[in-house]
């Protein structure tokens, strides 16, 4: 297995690391920041009043995106599986 295909496929698993986490976190990235300024301008500073609305936008992103979620994983492990004997060489 060459260098370059270590690069690429490390890059590919990254990618789809990213593309997969990334719409969850950036929810929970707008809640949070949104809960953050409702706190300081009514001075309420509870530290677990952020963490159920980020709850409950995760799991409605989890409902929203959940199956192009999964269908970019299978995709990537069937790319994985394909080139299995690729990498045993």
């Amino acid at each position: 297995m060459s260098s370059e295909m270590v690069l690429s496929v490390a890059d590919q698993s990254v990618m789809a690391i990213l593309m997969i986490g990334g719409p969850l976190l950036i929810l929970s990235l707008f809640v949070g920041l949104i809960v953050s300024i409702i706190q300081a301008a009514t001075q309420i500073q509870e530290q677990t009043l952020a963490f159920i609305p980020k709850i409950v936008t995760v799991l409605f992103g989890l409902i929203l995106f959940g199956p192009w979620m999964l269908s970019k994983m299978l995709t990537f492990t069937e790319t994985i599986f394909a080139n299995l004997s690729n990498f045993i060489k």
